[in-house]
């Protein structure tokens, strides 16, 4: 049987990494990755359901493959991930092609779920435990909802289809992360690594603790072996995940590890050049995190904080379990203890019963803070949730469209004055690869393309040099800048790190 392979990816970081991993357990497998559905025999969607606009261009894009699956009627597809774990049976009624749904706690077990459904052995549902279920459970009697694997009758599948429903922590890819092949990460000098998943915090418009269920951290000792062997590979820079990644918690060998600890580790990993961690909570920013980020010569000064809103109100209904004065405090914190570290944030406008007062504090901390840069998201209900329970989802397409727009030109102004000062200087760059808009073309006799990179605090660069710089730290000097990127010029003789680059 032939095995071409075709994973479309959306969503966070988190799914980035899923997918390699997914990629990598399938490849050892026997898979041969290819670049479109149109050459596969095996077509997976590893999606994402924080905003509803990422689960329509899922179910759009199945919608397309129907004709293939006619013609082809071999082909295997698969929906993965937050989506899969969210609709479940639903998505085999919305798109009766579809051969498997796999939520992230199974995405381990995903080799031997393709070989029984090429074996038509009928459509697989794998997810895990619903998250409100979960909670629900709680409340009644402590007593955990079990369940068994299902194979779905093909005629389709009803609401009591009897699935696996534990949360598989043994199982997922979170316990024993596969080695990943450097061809199968986007850059070969960067990792994703993950420190922890799920999350605890059930803020009420976030779907992600019934999707990816409740937060687990990984054994200080398996990630740090994971990131030497990425090291060995010639990474050179690993970034941490995690939904609440400061909360990060390691028992396993007897006493208590923190964020903080398990940097102070990596740190000591020779061959590695920086170290990132996201997404944090305003809450958990402690004094040792700071002190790690401020003084571990690896670790970037680059702190991912989202706010989601300005309004005390409004963080209330959201049950952030944080006040406007408090991420202040936080944030004042930051600037003390880590000078000219980069802060960015996210934020949600046009939230349940948000008023233009809850929304003008909003603009008042976005205004206050000169992120670096911010996030900004119109409010999308989303089913189960506790906010789409509790809550009518008042606010008027056009007025969220219009906060938001609003906002966003606070943010890139600011943007673009924070970018300034870096006119005229020489920074850092782990490059990347071709930037989104690259050419090639040549120059004195050599290829030439334009490249983009991050420094140190996560600006991007775009420079034009040669495509075998993919990879490397190379030294650029600024020539322009707008909002979003920093525009400049390789510096041939790059020499030592200049003290400029590490801003």
């Amino acid at each position: 049987m032939s095995k071409r392979l075709y994973i479309h990816t959306v969503g966070c970081q988190m799914n980035v990494l899923d997918s390699e991993l997914v990629a990598a357990a399938l490849v050892e497998a026997g898979y041969e990755l290819v670049d479109g559905p149109g050459r596969a025999d095996t077509i997976l969607f590893n999606t994402c359901s924080v905003r509803q606009h990422a689960e329509d261009k899922i179910y759009s894009a199945l919608g397309r493959l129907k004709h293939l699956k006619e013609h082809r009627p071999n082909t295997i597809i698969g929906v993965l991930g937050c989506m899969a774990q969210k609709d479940q049976a639903a998505i085999f009624r919305r798109a009766a092609h579809v051969d498997l749904v796999v939520g992230p706690g199974q995405l381990s077990r995903l080799p031997a779920i393709l070989e029984e459904v090429a074996a038509r052995r009928g459509p697989r549902l794998e997810v895990g435990l619903d998250g409100m279920a979960q909670i629900q459970g709680e409340r009644k009697a402590g007593v955990p909802l079990l369940g068994t694997s299902s194979v779905v009758p093909k005629g389709g599948a009803s609401e009591n289809t009897a699935w696996n429903k534990q949360w598989h922590t043994s199982d997922s890819f979170a316990a024993d992360d596969p080695p990943r092949p450097p061809g199968l990460r986007p850059s070969s000098g960067q990792a994703l690594v993950r420190a922890m998943f799920g999350c605890n915090q059930r803020c009420t418009y976030c779907i992600v603790p019934r999707v990816r269920g409740p937060e687990q951290s990984r054994p200080a000792a398996e990630i740090v072996a994971e990131v030497r062997r990425l090291v060995d590979q010639g990474c050179l820079e690993v970034t941490l995940l995690g939904q609440t990644v400061n909360r990060y918690s390691d028992r396993s060998q007897g006493r208590r590890l923190r964020l903080a600890d398990l940097l102070a580790r990596l740190d000591c990993v020779d061959g590695l050049r920086r170290l990132r961690f996201v997404t944090n909570h305003p809450r958990y920013m402690t004094a040792d995190l700071l002190a790690a980020v401020r003084d571990l010569p690896k670790v970037s000064p680059y702190l991912h904080v989202p706010a989601q809103s300005g309004s005390n109100r409004i963080l209330r209904r959201m049950r952030r379990g944080h006040t406007a004065e408090a991420y202040r405090e936080m944030l004042q914190r930051v600037r003390q203890e880590v000078p000219g570290a980069a802060v960015t944030s996210d934020f949600i406008v046009g939230f349940c019963g948000e008023t233009e007062a809850d929304f003008a504090q909003t603009v008042e901390l976005v205004r206050w803070g000169r992120f670096k840069n911010s996030f900004i998201f119109k409010y999308s209900p989303r089913p189960l949730t506790p906010a789409a329970e509790l809550f009518a989802d008042d606010c008027p397409e056009a007025v969220k469209r219009r906060r938001n727009n609003d906002l966003l030109a606070i943010q890139n102004a600011i943007s673009l004055e924070e970018n300034q000062p870096f006119l005229g200087r020489r920074v850092e760059i782990l490059v990347e690869g071709p930037s989104k808009a690259a050419r090639r073309r040549q120059a004195d006799g050599r290829q030439v393309v334009q490249l983009a990179g991050r420094t140190v605090c996560d600006r991007i660069v775009v420079f034009d040099g040669p495509p075998e710089l993919a990879g490397k730290m190379v030294q650029v000097q600024i020539e322009q800048v707008d909002a979003f990127t920093l525009f400049g010029r390789l510096c041939e003789a790059a020499g030592g790190p200049n003290p400029q680059s590490q801003i």
